[in-house]
């Protein structure tokens, strides 16, 4: 909570223009303020002299690589959206029926693959090290794909679905079987008509710890849970230190998340935005760059004429 009050505050500081003159001149300069570029060669400048690069990433970042985000109309899986299955409640009252819906998404994520977003990031936080300059990648998703892309300086903040955590005795573990237990074998269809499974608890996900075998839930973040406050320590040091900033894929409507580039924007580091489409944020951003991710990224990252490579 120390980081959400921290940033409100520094927001809620910074939200007014800055200069004391008439009404009319004001509203003259936030409107200019309120026009962010998109010139890729005026961001490639910038980018050219960054040392510490913080990229905030969103759903959709994965989407063109065919990820189902169950948000928006049409986003349910059989006849539940995520927020009505992404709560503790709703694994305490059915742990078999939530284990069905996060065992299909973990299949259908063995299937997919990083796109060039993904790529373009891994391969510049690869080439920018070698040159003595940082990545790093926060992302809301927990499909693992920048991981699976190679990206190393990854903070999850949501969590992973590859990632499980005992009920029981709290340990958290990486976990790529499929299934991940033999009684969801061939469950979890998202077919409004589908049954559920209602698999015996004991028969679900179970800690391998010695003597343990509690039960295992999605190490995610869900609805009505505080996020892991080392992430969040971690993720306010690299914001401190950042000097540009880029938002990929993301509505900036998901607290805290949608605070992390208007904090940095406040304190005059550029913000680089890179979504299909303007957001409540990008007036607050000095670039912003409209179209697919996949499309608009990789040339932004691409190694500059100025670089040095070793």
């Amino acid at each position: 909570m120390c980081l959400f009050q921290f940033t409100a505050r520094r927001l809620v500081s910074q939200a007014h223009c800055g200069l004391k003159a008439s009404s009319s001149q004001k509203q003259k300069f936030c409107l200019e303020m309120a026009r962010p570029s998109s010139n890729m060669a005026d961001f490639r400048e910038v980018f050219a002299k960054a040392k510490h690069i913080a990229i905030i990433t969103g759903a959709g970042v994965s989407a063109e690589s065919g990820v189902p985000t169950f948000r928006g109309a049409g986003g349910f899986w059989r006849k539940w959206q995520a927020q009505e299955l992404a709560t503790p409640g709703a694994f305490a009252r059915n742990p078999s029926r939530v284990w069905e819906f996060y065992h299909y998404r973990r299949e259908v994520m063995l299937s997919k693959h990083p796109n060039p977003a993904h790529i373009a990031i891994a391969e510049c936080e690869k080439r920018l090290s070698k040159q003595g300059r940082s990545v790093v990648v926060i992302t809301q998703n927990i499909d693992e794909l920048h991981r699976k892309a190679g990206t190393k300086h990854l903070l999850e903040i949501h969590g992973s679905l590859f990632k499980t955590r005992c009920t029981s005795c709290g340990n958290v573990a990486a976990n790529y079987k499929s299934p991940i237990c033999p009684a969801l074998a061939g469950k979890g269809a998202p077919d409004p008509d589908t049954e559920d499974a209602s698999i015996p608890v004991e028969d679900l996900p179970q800690c391998e710890e010695d003597g343990c075998n509690g039960l295992l839930r999605p190490h995610v973040v869900w609805f009505g849970e505080a996020l892991d406050p080392g992430v969040l320590t971690a993720v306010e040091k690299e914001l401190d230190i950042c000097d540009l900033c880029l938002v990929v894929g993301t509505s900036s409507v998901v607290y805290p998340a949608a605070m992390f580039a208007p904090q940095v924007s406040a304190r005059g580091v550029p913000v680089a935005e890179f979504n299909m489409e303007a957001t409540p944020a990008t007036n607050r951003f000095r670039f912003h760059f409209p179209g697919p991710c996949g499309t608009t990224l990789p040339p932004a990252l691409a190694r500059h004429e100025t670089e040095i490579i070793s």
